[in-house]
């Protein structure tokens, strides 16, 4: 068994509703009218995992309590709407003058969204018709 399970459904249009483990529910609509559309998504789903790595990060350097912590996230699309780049400026209590670059690179490291971010890494897809 898969470590996740996800169960997309898109009854009409081009709005999915994902169900996640059984146990969460997410609206995801290409047109972004019902809900975020999948660069919205993955643009906020990069940010919630970095976060997470960013603190562990800290704590790996020696910071007890990072405090808050803020990323507002940038991303530009090309002619095709496709994700071209994506950027973060992180805002933190904590004073990490000085362990920036440190900070970034251990949380690069440790962010599992950050790492699956790379070519080569595309589902591997069949298609059963007549299914319904």
């Amino acid at each position: 068994m898969a470590d996740i399970q996800v169960t997309s459904t898109s009854e009409e249009g081009y709005t999915t509703s994902n169900v996640i483990d059984d146990e969460w529910e997410l609206t995801i609509d290409a047109l972004s009218e019902a809900g975020p559309d999948p660069n919205q998504v993955l643009a906020a789903d990069y940010a919630s995992c970095y976060i997470p790595a960013f603190r562990v990060a800290g704590d790996q350097t020696g910071y007890d309590d990072l405090g808050r912590i803020e990323v507002d996230v940038s991303a530009d699309l090309d002619e095709d709407d496709d994700l071209e780049s994506i950027a973060f400026d992180i805002s933190v209590e904590a004073d990490v003058s000085g362990d920036e670059d440190e900070l970034i690179e251990l949380g690069e490291e440790i962010c599992h969204v950050h790492s699956a971010l790379r070519e080569g890494l595309h589902a591997d897809i069949s298609v059963e018709g007549d299914a319904f």
